[in-house]
Order: C-alpha cells, then sequence, then structure tokens
C-alpha cells in the first residue's frame, strides 16, 4: 500500500543547506529557553524515551522533530550525563529512513540485555491521515556508544487482531526468566487497552495477550498511551496516560492526563489486582512520564512538561517543550510519591535564608533571576488563605493558594501576558490536609516551575512565558503567618 506523505514527514537528512542552523540561531537566544532542563536547541521536543543508567552514563533519549515547534517526523534525540544534572548533546540517535518507521520512529523504552542497551520503539506507518499501522523495532547501543538498528528490524510487524494501528510506546521489562512487552492499544471499537507480548531472548516475540486492569474506564477512554511497569517497596505499579478522561472534581483537567496503578500482577494470567489509583500529577504540563532504576537503583522519573494540541508562546521562536528535573518515586503510605532527585542539589550554587511574620496582606521576598529553587516552610498558620506567587511583577504572577477551610491548595497560571492554554482552564487543584506546618519545594527555570507540596503529597508542573521583568518572589496571607524562606541560585545545567 501507498504511503502518505506531506512535509512534514522528512528527516534532518533531507534538511536543505543551512536550514539547521537557521533554526538553531532564532531559537538560540530566547529568553524562554530553560538553563537546567533537558530542551531542544531547536524544534519540538515531546516523550522522553529509552532512559538508561548504562556503563556509568544516565542516558536519555526524546522525541525530537527537528523543523518546526510542530508534531512531523519523530527522530529520537540524545543526552547524557554522569550526575543527571551536567547535560551534553550527544548526535541524533534514530534517524527514521527505514520503509519499517516511514513516519517516524516513535516512544519506547530501554533494557540492558547481554551488556548492551537495547533500544524498543514503535516504528509509525501512515498510509493515509488516517490510516495508519505500527511496527514495534530495536536499535542496539553498545558500552562506546554506538547505536546500530537491529538487522531483523521490526521485530513485531503490525498489530494484533482486534486492534486498530494506535499500538504504540513499549516498555519491556524481565521477569521471572522471561521478558515481557507492554504496548499501549487501542481496540477495534476503540476503546483503550494495555497489550502484552513476551520473548525468551529479547529480540523474537509472541503476542500473549491483554491485560486485565480491573479498571473501569469509561466509555470516552479511547487510547492508553506509554505504558510504565515497576517494582517499588514490594509493590506492582504502572503508570500510563489514558486518552479521553473528562474531568472530574479536582481530576484530569488536562486535555490528556497521566494516572498510576499500585498492586500485584500475575504475568502468567495476566491479571492485575489494582489497590490504589490516582492522578499522578496536579499541573498543566506533564505527560507520558517513563521511569527507571538510576545509579544506585532508585526509580527515577521524567516526564514531557508539555502537552498535545495546544499552542505555546516558544512556538513563535521555533522550538517547544522540555523535560521535567529527575523525579525519584517512593510508596509512602500506600501511594506513589514523587520528590525533587537529590542529585540536583548539585546545581545550587549560591543560598541565603530568611524568616519573616505576616500579618496580612503580601511581601515581596525577593526580586528573584531567573532559574532558582525555592523553599517555603509555613508554620503556625492562623490565615484562613495563604500562599506564593512566583514570576511576580504588577502584572504578572504564577499563584499557588492554600485554602484551610477547604482543604485545597490550586495553581493559577491566567496572569501573564502570554498566557495560553485557557480552553482548558488556568487553574489546576487538589485536595490537601492543611495543619500547622505546610512546606514548598519549588524549581523555576525561565519558563517552567515545578512546585513540590509537603514532599511531594501533592505535585505541580507549570509551563509559564513570563516578560523579562516578572522574577519576584512573594508570599501572601489573609491572617498571620510565619514563614521560613531559602533560596538556592541554579547554575546552568545543559549545552544549550
Amino acid at each position: 500500500m501507498e504511503r502518505y506523505r506531506e512535509p512534514k514527514y522528512r528527516t534532518i537528512y533531507e534538511a536543505e543547506e543551512n536550514e539547521l542552523e537557521m533554526l538553531r540561531e532564532k531559537s538560540e537566544k530566547s529568553y524562554w529557553k530553560p538553563a537546567f532542563h533537558i530542551h531542544p536547541q531547536f524544534g519540538l521536543l515531546n516523550d522522553p524515551n529509552g532512559l538508561a543508567y548504562f556503563n556509568g552514563e544516565f542516558h536519555i533519549f526524546y522525541q525530537w522533530y527537528p523543523f518546526s515547534a510542530m508534531h512531523g517526523m519523530k527522530h529520537w534525540a540524545h543526552v547524557k550525563s554522569v550526575d543527571l544534572v551536567n547535560w551534553k548533546r550527544l548526535p541524533v540517535a534514530l534517524v527514521p529512513v527505514e520503509d519499517y518507521e516511514s513516519h517516524g520512529a516513535y516512544s519506547g523504552a530501554s533494557l540492558e540485555v547481554a551488556g548492551k542497551l537495547y533500544l524498543y520503539y514503535t516504528g509509525n506507518i501512515k498510509y493515509s491521515a488516517m490510516d495508519r499501522s505500527a511496527n514495534q523495532c530495536l536499535a542496539i547501543m553498545d558500552k562506546d556508544g554506538k547505536i546500530q538498528k537491529y538487522e531483523n528490524n521490526p521485530i513485531i510487524n503490525g498489530v494484533p487482531n482486534g486492534y486498530t494501528g494506535h499500538v504504540r510506546d513499549p516498555k519491556v521489562f524481565e521477569k521471572n526468566g522471561r521478558y515481557y512487552m507492554l504496548l499501549g492499544a487501542q481496540r477495534a471499537d476503540l476503546s483503550g487497552a494495555i497489550i502484552i507480548y513476551e520473548s525468551e531472548n529479547a529480540l523474537d516475540w509472541t503476542f500473549k495477550g491483554e491485560l486485565n486492569l480491573q479498571i473501569d474506564f469509561p466509555e470516552s477512554v479511547y487510547m492508553l498511551e506509554c505504558p510504565d511497569y515497576f517494582e517499588l517497596n514490594g509493590k506492582d505499579v504502572m503508570v500510563f496516560s489514558p486518552q479521553g478522561l473528562k474531568a472530574q472534581g479536582h481530576d484530569y483537567h488536562n486535555l490528556y492526563n497521566v494516572i498510576y496503578v499500585t498492586g500485584k500482577l500475575d504475568i502468567d494470567t495476566l491479571h492485575y489486582e489494582v489497590e490504589h489509583y490516582q492522578e499522578l500529577e496536579k499541573g498543566f504540563d506533564f505527560y507520558a512520564p517513563q521511569t527507571f532504576a538510576g545509579k544506585n537503583n532508585e526509580r527515577l522519573l521524567f516526564a514531557w512538561a508539555g502537552m498535545g494540541e495546544i499552542n505555546y508562546p516558544s512556538d513563535q521562536e521555533e522550538w517547544a517543550h522540555c523535560l521535567s528535573i529527575p523525579r525519584e518515586l517512593k510508596i509512602i503510605d500506600g501511594k506513589l510519591v514523587q520528590r525533587p532527585s537529590g542529585a540536583l542539589k548539585q546545581l545550587r550554587r549560591d543560598s541565603h535564608s530568611k524568616t519573616i511574620t505576616i500579618e496580612s496582606g503580601t511581601k515581596c521576598m525577593d526580586q528573584g533571576i531567573g532559574q532558582h529553587e525555592l523553599e517555603f516552610e509555613f508554620d503556625a498558620v492562623e490565615a484562613t488563605r495563604f500562599g506564593i506567587e512566583l514570576f511576580a511583577s504588577d502584572t504578572e504572577g504564577l499563584v499557588l493558594e492554600f485554602d484551610r477551610e477547604k482543604q485545597t491548595v490550586r495553581l493559577d497560571r491566567e496572569k501573564f501576558e502570554s498566557a495560553f492554554g485557557g480552553e482548558y482552564g488556568f487553574m489546576r487543584s487538589s485536595d490537601l490536609r492543611i495543619e500547622s506546618c505546610v512546606k514548598v519545594q519549588v524549581f523555576v527555570d525561565h519558563s517552567i516551575a515545578e512546585l513540590f507540596i509537603n514532599d511531594g503529597e501533592v505535585v505541580f508542573t507549570a509551563r509559564v512565558f513570563p516578560k523579562k521583568d516578572s522574577k519576584g518572589v512573594k508570599v501572601f496571607s489573609n491572617g498571620k503567618a510565619n514563614c521560613i524562606y531559602t533560596k538556592h541560585a541554579l547554575k546552568q545545567g545543559i549545552i544549550r
């Protein structure tokens, strides 16, 4: 069958003379470019892929379309680090030039096998704007960093009966001496599912069946993307991204959302006994997270700090999106908690603290800089409402507000000249038990803020695009509140 073609389906090998250099020059001076978050030099970044600690180094791959801030022919870009904070850009890892990946090297994960890093990914195929298929593919990286596509690709040709061409995002793991591949899928009736293949050698795969998740998703859910699986504290944990969830109370207000599930996986019967599930993150810009085992076998997570089908202000500069900071996952009181990786402390270059008491109103804590880590501890709070404002100026600000009467926390990003995404609302919120002490840790990096409440009990990720003079940090309350405030100036962590 003839393949579908349009201009956005071209690779970097088809770039015109000086085209990539011109794109780089246009975007490199952007004030909104992050300093320590992984981001594209130009073009569009989305899902993190192939995350691994391999041969003494951290390797992060990500979806990349080079030619503009849109979703086109996806490549795998590649950065590495020895410490999780200082990143080096490497040559593009996967360029989709083969017939089995004719419309992009889509997302996937990695697994170390026999001393090599196996990179599993989906080869996207399109026959028309609406008709598509998918192949599961493999590339192999040796200890010298050389990456080659597997000579017998695709390792899985097409999709199994009963499913549409929306089958993608392989996650491979070893369990009980066998290898298993999770894939996000869409059934023929246009409902979402996770399917599983198995293998004895991580190369030759047989369809095993569909995972029985024991979650009654509404009929609106049409796809389960980016499945991730790991074991933590004796629990089997899955993270995935259901498409089509409708908003419920404080939950699921983004176009696409992410949930996690804890329980027990019986891989032989494909039965998952669910103990608990909930939305993983409460922010605006968090999708397609992927986890991996770190240097000390800790469970680390990166996510795409963006959202599909929304126009971002940086699009006009021919670049879009970044990844989250690395987060360490823990299970506390039966729930999955995200905390900033301790490795990020290496970014600190200057710190200072102060203690204040607010009787009522707003106090300016700092004029701020483009990149910093902030810690707040509100104690002995008598106010019913209190909080912080980031990227603050006379006209702009990202507002985090705690409400003791409602026992909620909310984040509001409407107050920006370059506000965006209003069709999905400018506010996100969560239930939160607010007692005498509330802690907030924030990472600010030019056009992104990641906020961790009470050691990761609630987490918000928000992209914002402030004016250059919107750098202030304020605290506010409607009654007496004591606040300990610590600011850490942070250095740049990635080659721009």
